[in-house]
């Protein structure tokens, strides 16, 4: 394929080959620079005790299992129809192909918005980074990490470099990830495994009791930020072609998620070891900077606050391509715009959509510069992303129960498995989803910018949700794509041996018309 658009005529273009150059260790680096753990902890455990308090474990724990239904919803999928829309493809197979293009649209406008206050954390952990150095004042500007305004403009340059990075394969930016995560892991553990062993408050059998939590709001506002936090295990199946056996990509994404679970219960445990309550809430994106400062001093205290740099900027780096992959197989059926469907032949991917998606996330950081504070950014982009996440998982699971209900007539231990594990962990992400946006609703008489306003805080994922259905009435009477004639995707060009046909009653065709 040119690196120029080919015209759409009658029949959908030709599907293009990406380089196949990834082993299952390229793919468990992504989808764990895409979950982005240091980040996480860092950051998300200070935002889910102030829903929560001091129940972080607990909350980890319970919402790891529907995300473990969802994970095997997805390998079941990706081992009958391996391709990089992933849950775009087989929800619109299995399920409608709205629902499916309303499952790759969400993925591809939530990982934008995660870019977009990304790229704000990522400045402000380097402006944390010069305070830390003795570096306030920069040509008589004084830098302050809780200013979105810094910290945007910093991080633009840094989501400039990674996206010129992505351009150049998956296979570079894997390596350079690779290190960035030894380094952030040993120092994860080493601090948090300090700090569950010296950190000055006592061990409470409340923290692994979730019925004292104080209301079901804050239950199931803290287990959908807990979602978010394993959010992006499923990076690895973005990937799935150009990874040499697609298997590995179910491997590291089952690999990546369970690595996820110990790094946030070792994480949960010694930040409140070591943190207190107020401590845990007060501090915001400048969390583990906090809690490396009472273990231990300079310069070892700023090892969390370097890991914590490293895995912005590698989440960075990671978001960009499973959305753009997305982008390029939802291009291929005419969904989208033939722009997203070039690929560079200098490098094998797909470079214009690579750069496309990185000015979008900057656009977006620099809209978002209305709400001043760092850490009132990130709750508010954390709960919009976690409410649609919850909407693209569920549909994903009920897609595998769909397409794998045969299995309902053998034993009980795979009924299990395929259809009765997938329906539970979509039914209590959608339950949580419905619920905690119906607290945003009755919690407010009046609109207002700010994250502790709850229509604004039900309108941001309104709008992931409704631009995707303008958008998909735009690509079935607009574009004509076959995609909502047939509800299948154009097949990659595979360049292994396809796994065999499941076996007859465990797969259903065809899709919905």
């Amino acid at each position: 394929m040119t690196d120029s658009p080919t015209p759409y005529g009658s029949d959908p273009p030709a599907p293009a080959a990406l380089k196949r150059s990834l082993g299952v260790v390229d793919g468990v680096v992504i989808a764990a620079s895409s979950t982005a753990a240091t980040s996480s902890i860092g950051i998300g455990l200070g935002v889910t005790a102030g829903a929560v308090g001091l129940h972080l474990p607990i909350i980890m724990l319970l919402a790891f299992l529907p995300i473990l239904g969802i994970a095997g919803a997805y390998s079941r999928l990706n081992k009958v129809e391996p391709n990089m829309g992933s849950g775009y493809v087989w929800v619109g197979r299995s399920l409608s192909p709205w629902l499916g293009f309303l499952v790759g649209w969400i993925g591809i406008v939530s990982t934008i918005v995660f870019l977009s206050y990304t790229t704000t954390v990522t400045g402000s952990a380097l402006l944390q980074l010069a305070g830390e150095g003795g570096v306030h004042t920069l040509a008589g500007l004084h830098l302050d990490p809780d200013s979105t305004a810094q910290s945007t403009a910093l991080g633009i340059v840094v989501l400039i470099a990674v996206t010129l990075t992505a351009i150049t394969g998956i296979r570079s930016a894997a390596n350079l990830q690779k290190y960035l995560l030894v380094f952030e892991y040993v120092v994860l553990l080493g601090f948090c495994g300090y700090g569950l062993f010296v950190g000055p408050h006592p061990f409470s059998l409340d923290w692994i009791n979730p019925f004292t939590i104080p209301s079901g709001q804050q239950l199931a506002e803290g287990l959908l930020l807990s979602v978010f936090c394993y959010w992006g295990f499923e990076s690895s199946f973005s990937v799935t072609e150009e990874i040499r056996d697609p298997q590995d990509a179910s491997r590291a994404g089952l690999i990546t998620l369970f690595t996820m679970l110990g790094l946030f219960l070792l994480g949960s445990f010694a930040f409140q070891r070591v943190l207190s309550l107020d401590e845990l809430t007060g501090h915001g994106a400048q969390g583990l900077t906090y809690f490396g400062d009472r273990l231990a001093h300079q310069p070892l205290a700023a090892l969390p606050l370097i890991a914590l740099t490293f895995s912005a900027i590698a989440s960075l780096q990671s978001g960009v391509i499973p959305t753009v992959r997305g982008m390029f197989a939802m291009g291929r059926d005419r969904t989208l715009g033939a722009f997203w469907t070039r690929v560079s032949p200098r490098h094998g991917t797909p470079a214009a959509g690579t750069v496309a998606v990185g000015c979008i996330a900057a656009a977006i950081a620099v809209g978002a510069l209305v709400i001043p504070k760092v850490g009132d950014l990130i709750l508010a982009s954390v709960n919009a992303i976690g409410v649609v996440v919850a909407v693209y998982y569920a549909l994903t699971a009920l897609a595998a129960a769909a397409r794998f209900r045969g299995a309902l007539r053998e034993s009980p231990s795979e009924a299990l498995r395929a259809v009765v594990l997938p329906v539970v962990s979509a039914a209590v992400l959608l339950g949580l989803g419905g619920y905690l946006c119906w607290t945003f609703y009755t919690s407010a008489d009046h609109f207002e910018v700010s994250p502790d306003n709850g229509w604004f805080m039900l309108f941001c994922p309104a709008v992931m949700l409704l631009s995707g259905v303008g958008a998909a009435a735009w690509a079935k009477w607009a574009r004509k794509s076959p995609y909502f004639v047939t509800g299948r995707s154009t097949a990659p060009d595979l360049t292994v041996e396809p796994e065999p046909e499941p076996e007859p009653g465990r797969e259903t065709v065809p899709g919905p018309a």
